[in-house]
């Protein structure tokens, strides 16, 4: 078949068309994604139930860091877990780099409200740990549901697929929330699932650490928290996507 100048523009033209659309379409991909912590300011950030961030909380080498070693010029009053009050989110995918010392505890917790001792009595929790030496360095032995990827004291990971890098290495942690199920990654690998707020979540529940938490749970939209466990703690690349 002979190919006539005029074909080969209008084929360049079509081709020029479909790159701009894949190209556009891959940009707002992108912008979905919006960064609670990028490496270079903690804007946003500040003490659940506070006004300020702790001054452990801190930057360095882009990293948000809780230093423990840090001396304080002025004496700090009240909690230092943190959470991002900028905005509430209902239904996302979030996505955070983090590592943590031998010994080392956290979590990270959604649909955080204010108000409370502290906002595990109302918000999930995703556990953070060091499952490699906590037992042996604390001398207690731990339940499941207390280990990483769990989410705390409901549903706990599957062991099979769970890998948690040794402490003082990034992991990688992804949560998927929807109301009619919610996803935990860990290093890549999905190692839970359940659905909110059915008979079998209800149940799980009074059962048991949060029969005498009314309220754990129940809130359907809130903030983004780092939970502080004196340790050391380091964050990095924290994003999320609305859903």
């Amino acid at each position: 078949m002979r190919v006539t100048n005029l074909t080969k523009m209008m084929i360049a033209f079509l081709a020029t068309i479909c790159l701009s659309a894949c190209q556009s379409t891959s940009k707002e991909a992108a912008d979905d994604w919006v960064y609670l912590f990028d490496g270079t300011s903690m804007d946003g950030w500040r003490a659940y139930n506070g006004e300020t961030m702790p001054p452990q909380w801190v930057i360095e080498d882009d990293v948000l860091t809780f230093d423990t070693d840090m001396k304080l010029e002025v004496e700090w009053t009240g909690g230092k877990d943190i959470i991002y009050a900028a905005e509430k989110f209902d239904n996302f995918e979030l996505y955070l780099e983090w590592k943590i010392p031998e010994g080392g505890n956290s979590g990270v917790l959604y649909h955080v409200v204010e108000g409370y001792g502290g906002p595990y009595e109302a918000s999930p929790e995703y556990q953070l740990l060091d499952d490699l030496k906590w037992e042996e360095i604390n001398n207690a032995t731990l339940q499941e549901w207390q280990k990483t990827g769990a989410d705390y004291a409901m549903h706990t990971p599957d062991n099979n697929v769970k890998i948690v890098k040794p402490a003082g290495e990034w992991n990688t942690t992804t949560i998927k929330f929807t109301p009619e199920l919610v996803e935990h990654w860990l290093n890549g690998k999905k190692i839970l699932s359940f659905v909110p707020w059915d008979e079998a979540w209800e149940a799980k529940k009074m059962e048991g650490k949060w029969k005498d938490f009314p309220d754990y749970g129940k809130f359907k939209t809130g903030y983004i928290g780092l939970q502080d466990h004196d340790s050391p703690l380091w964050f990095r690349n924290i994003k999320i996507k609305k859903l």
